[in-house]
Parts: C-alpha cells; structure tokens; sequence
C-alpha cells in the first residue's frame, strides 16, 4: 500500500504524467473532513488508463478534498485481498478494476456493505454500494478519426487495442466511424493484443499495420506510437496527452478524465448516499469527460474546421457519435 503525501512537487509530476489540462477541472470544493479513498491498480499507474484514474485521485488529494492510498501491480489472484484489506483499513471508498474478477470483486462488495467500491467493469452496478464505470472517449476518438480520414495517404489506418471487450470496441469503432466520415473508402486494420499492458507487443502489432499499408495508427494502447515513430509515420494517442512525448508523432490524442466520476463517488460517499450505480455517462464531452488535443497545422485547416463543427455540436447536445460495442472487424 502506498499514501500519498501531496506536495506541488508531486502533482506536478504526476498531472504531466497523465496529460492533465485545464479541459478537465476539478468541482469538489474543498473538505472538511477527507474521505479515505483507496486505488487498487492492477497494472503499474505509469499505464494509460490507470494513469488518468490515479491522477485523478491525486489531484483530489492535492484539493483537499480525499486522502489516497493506492496499490499497483495487482495481480487478478490478490485483487479480492486487497480489496478486503482496503475495506478493513476504514476506506470509505474503494476505486479499482473487476474486468478479471467480476464475480469476486461482487462478493467482496457484499461482505462490505458499509463500504463504497467504484470499479471500472463491463457489468452493471450491483446492490446499494458497487458502482461501474467505463472508459467511454469514444467521442473525442470519433474526432482524432475525421482527422486522420483527410489525412491518410495511403488509404489505410490502423487500430491496436487490449482486449475486445466493449469500452475497447467502441473506441476503436468511435475512430473508424470518424475515419469513415470524411473518407468512407478508407480500409482500416485492427488488432488486439490480448492484455491490457504489453508496450512491446502493442508496438509489434502497430509495425503489423504498417507493413500491411497503414500510414496512420490509432493506438489504444500504449507502445503502439513507438512502432509509428520507428517507421515515420502519424499516430493518434488515446486517454492522455502523448504528443510532449512523441512530439513528432502523435497529432491527436483522444483525451479521458476520471475527474468528473470520481467527484461524483466521493460525494455521494461523503453524503451517505448509495454509490450502487453507472457513473460512466459522466465521461461524455459535455460533462468535461472527454475531449480532443490536437497539433496545429499538423491536419488541413478544411478537415480542422469540419471537426471543430461536429466538436461544437458533440458539446451543444446537437450531435451523437454513434456507439458501437461490437467487436471491430
């Protein structure tokens, strides 16, 4: 178990690390009393999705309005022990994943019912205190797509993905549809990796779509923009901001916050309220969930302006991106 101490130091270093812009601000006003809430990641909080949810928590921390503890590198066998020990620590809420172990994280949830757990999961909430979450920046993917459809030269795109469950499939999907808008004749490779933290692998799968014709990768992994930089090609980044990192490279990035989630949690938490429901429709645009950054001049200015039409409507509640859970093809 790791604490916290927040020092300027420290959020700086760990709001870079995760992409942190001022797109997402934070709304809980400051506490009186923190709420103790723990973070079980189960892979290293240097990975992409568990980055944004630590960061978040940091950040919340950093405000006054929680304290955090956290635990990384979780394997699927210890996630059910150290969700117990969390709960038996006095955390009012416990923030985490259940993909691997949906029916055990449940049973935990049940033995606790005093205690709040709020899990990233492909199910739904269950009982008065297991709330779900998805990653749902398929939005902003839909709008890294529209670039990348005026800008492929070849005609073919690539997407490298963790596993096909749903919050990846339509992800990868919001991109293609995007693509497919301003360039319905674009081919478009997908591949899956089969976990959700291989770097290598994932920078394997992109050289892949590359050698099959693919002049811009969509990597919903991370890695996948190391095989576009090794090979001098454009990739899109997912969940953080990868263009100070590859700043040659990545001219889009499909931003997520787990700020507006988790402000919710914690204050149903602290009010006593049950947290048994899908906080995931807060990741939508216009709740500050997700959002597009771009470079400029990296696309032509037309294919800029037509997305920051659709940009505007997403926001104004006059456009839906489609959604599509259905395994990519």
């Amino acid at each position: 178990m790791k604490s916290i101490q927040i020092t300027r130091r420290t959020l700086l270093r760990t709001s870079a690390a995760a992409g942190a812009t001022t797109l997402f601000a934070p709304t809980i006003l400051r506490a009186q009393t923190k709420l103790k809430v723990a973070g079980i990641h189960a892979s290293p909080v240097e990975n992409t999705w568990n980055s944004v949810l630590h960061a978040a928590m940091v950040g919340a921390a950093a405000d006054g309005a929680i304290e955090y503890t956290f635990s990384e590198g979780v394997s699927g066998t210890d996630y059910p022990r150290v969700m117990r020990e969390y709960a038996e620590a006095g955390n009012t809420l416990i923030v985490g994943e259940s993909y691997a172990v949906e029916r055990e994280a449940r049973t935990v949830a049940g033995d606790y019912p005093d205690t709040a757990f709020l899990m990233g999961s492909s199910g739904e909430a269950a009982g008065d205190n297991f709330g779900v979450f998805g990653t749902w920046n398929w939005e902003a993917a839909y709008l890294c797509g529209m670039l990348a459809g005026a800008m492929t030269e070849t005609g073919t795109v690539g997407s490298v993905g963790a596993i096909p469950i749903p919050e990846v499939n339509m992800l990868i999907n919001g991109f293609a549809d995007g693509v497919h808008a301003v360039n319905p004749e674009v081919k478009h490779l997908v591949g899956f990796i089969g976990t959700f933290f291989d770097p290598p692998k994932a920078r394997e799968a992109g050289l892949a779509q590359i050698d099959g014709g693919a002049d811009i990768l969509f990597g919903e992994r991370i890695g996948t923009a190391d095989a576009a930089k090794e090979r001098g090609i454009k990739a899109v980044g997912s969940m953080i901001d990868y263009t100070p990192r590859y700043p040659d490279t990545v001219f889009a990035n499909a931003l997520w916050s787990f700020r507006p989630l988790l402000d919710a949690a914690v204050a149903d938490a602290a009010a006593g309220n049950p947290t048994g429901k899908n906080y995931t429709p807060l990741s939508l645009m216009k709740d500050g969930g997700n959002d597009i950054a771009y470079v400029e001049g990296a696309a032509p200015a037309e294919a800029v302006k037509k997305m920051e039409e659709v940009r505007a409507a997403i926001k104004a509640g006059e456009f839906e991106v489609p959604r599509n859970f259905d395994e990519p093809k």
